[in-house]
């Protein structure tokens, strides 16, 4: 299994190592949902449009998928993907 390394904005420095599959196909359908302006996406709402985008052979009856959705939003977060809207409630996430 092909592993790729994750970051977290929130805790600088620390990285983790996931399925790179799985990360794929989810940053794929994150970017696909995500709008490129402001205020973006809740997390809720991101959820709920990228579970439909998603192989249900890496997530059969979507399992996990909010796992996942977060995991990959805070990576592609930390590298400058998304961006987030600190000023809302809930927390928003657009591109960069």
């Amino acid at each position: 299994m092909t592993k790729v390394i994750v970051e977290n904005p929130n805790v600088p420095g620390h990285t983790s190592t996931v399925d790179a599959e799985k990360y794929e196909a989810m940053k794929k359908a994150i970017l696909k949902v995500t709008p490129k302006k402001a205020p973006g996406l809740t997390a809720a709402e991101m959820i709920a449009q990228v579970t439909p985008l998603l192989p249900d052979a890496l997530w059969p009856g979507g399992q996990k998928v909010g796992w996942w959705q977060k995991t990959v939003q805070l990576d592609l977060e930390a590298k400058g993907v998304l961006c987030r809207d600190a000023a809302s409630k809930p927390l928003r996430w657009y591109r960069a």
